[in-house]
């Protein structure tokens, strides 16, 4: 192994380890190597710069925008009440309640910690208050989250396909979310109802349809951004870009005009917060192009597909190595750096095995999302502690059984490709 690899891995991860920002650990490592090289300084700064310029990372800010305005402008609240009157019949109903918003707030903002926070923020006291375990209602929110990385629209799986070289179809990535994020969400349904009748948790009265015709019908102008931001894409219309910029003004719209509840307070919160989120996103893309020009340049992936063929051919064993290198990195980096990493490293290893990228990018998206929900830097699991005023050690003694159900899921979209390629192929012909 050269030494050029052996200097950059090691800067890398003396940088995580010394708790050194990711974006900066990446675009030091980086620097370090092309100097190694003998390279001008300035190409590490023209790899960051074509990173970023690209036009289909616009889409990005537009997602994230539109999650900041439905969280303060009262389309979270409005899911919530479409959910209660939904499934908050049944027993643990609370519980129900909290895994079908994550369901259409994920469809909407694309976003798990905008999740936690919107349904977190009026789900974990709302749970409290009927007598759940603050650990319970905690666990659920984290777990359910996932949801917003893998129903559409999701930024993380725009990052995806720039790292996979863009040549992934982002369209096909949003559609082959569908499916796997329904069934987790499914399976996490179970767990919780489980949990709840074990516990004796209570139902919540059946409110009637005039209720719920009711709470559809204040809910779905916040319900139509996701239509027109899927239909736009499907329908070819509008690119991703193009989609995401009018959901985004769509929401807006509907905060302002129609439910009235975005003020101008708000409205700076909400800016603020997306400009930071995308700045930080931008920085990770421009080092993590720097550093992956690096491990292209030192034959890394090359070297890795090698190596792990060369343990086994057996495409189960390599995909369960992977789930397992991936969950473990999870739990202890940031997502967007780990997808932006790890996908040149890894693709080449599944593709060479008949592992199809889009499947892939769905057991990406599962196993990393998971790593979101565990310590030590866990951000959703962070912000539902927070909002619950309850320590990580005792959320991790009860959340098991909802890790597990995640870890189902992750399994069936492992090795069975129909659950995340059936849609894509039925709805937009994709033959990849």
């Amino acid at each position: 192994m050269e030494f050029g690899l052996v200097l950059i891995i090691a800067v890398f991860v003396l940088g995580v380890v010394a708790g050194v920002p990711v974006a900066f650990t990446l675009g030091i490592a980086a620097l370090a190597g092309f100097l190694w090289e003998g390279l001008n300084p300035a190409v590490a700064f023209q790899q960051m710069a074509s990173g970023m310029s690209i036009f289909s990372l616009l889409a990005i800010p537009f997602f994230i925008f539109a999650g900041e305005l439905m969280l303060h402008g009262g389309i979270a609240r409005r899911l919530v009440a479409l959910a209660s009157a939904c499934v908050g019949w049944m027993r643990g109903g609370l519980g129900m309640v909290d895994v079908s918003t994550s369901m259409l707030f994920g469809g909407i903002s694309g976003s798990a910690v905008a999740d936690t926070s919107a349904t977190g923020t009026i789900l974990i006291p709302a749970m409290k208050a009927k007598g759940y375990g603050v650990d319970y209602a905690v666990s659920l929110t984290v777990t359910s989250s996932i949801a917003g990385i893998l129903i559409p629209p999701s930024h993380n799986m725009i990052l995806y396909s720039l790292a996979a070289g863009g040549g992934i179809s982002v369209s096909a990535l949003f559609i082959a979310g569908i499916v796997p994020g329904l069934l987790m969400c499914l399976f996490l349904a179970l767990a919780a109802y489980v949990m709840a009748v074990r516990r004796g948790y209570p139902a919540e009265g059946w409110k009637g349809f005039r209720q719920l015709a009711w709470t559809f019908l204040d809910a779905l102008p916040g319900l139509f951004t996701a239509i027109i931001i899927l239909g736009g894409v499907l329908s070819g219309i509008f690119t991703v870009t193009e989609s995401a910029a009018f959901g985004t003004i769509w929401a807006l719209a509907v905060t302002i005009l129609v439910y009235r509840a975005l003020s101008w307070a708000d409205f700076k919160i909400a800016v603020a917060a997306s400009v930071r989120t995308s700045a930080v996103v931008f920085l990770l893309v421009g080092t993590a192009t720097a550093f992956a020009y690096l491990l292209a340049l030192y034959r890394l992936p090359e070297i890795l597909t090698e190596g792990m063929l060369a343990i086994s051919d057996n495409p189960v064993v390599i995909l369960l190595l992977i789930n397992v290198c991936l969950l473990l990195l999870g739990a202890v980096m940031d997502m967007a750096a780990l997808i932006l990493i790890t996908t040149p490293i890894f693709l080449p290893v599944v593709t060479a095995i008949g592992v199809d990228p889009v499947q892939f990018g769905m057991v990406m998206m599962m196993n990393l999302g998971l790593g979101l929900t565990t310590p030590p830097v866990g951000a959703v699991l962070f912000v539902g502690c927070a909002i619950g005023r309850i320590r990580i050690e005792d959320v991790m003694r009860t959340i098991w059984p909802f890790w597990g159900a995640i870890l189902v899921a992750l399994a069936l979209t492992t090795y069975v490709p129909e659950v995340s390629l059936t849609l894509p192929r039925l709805l937009l012909g994709y033959g990849g």
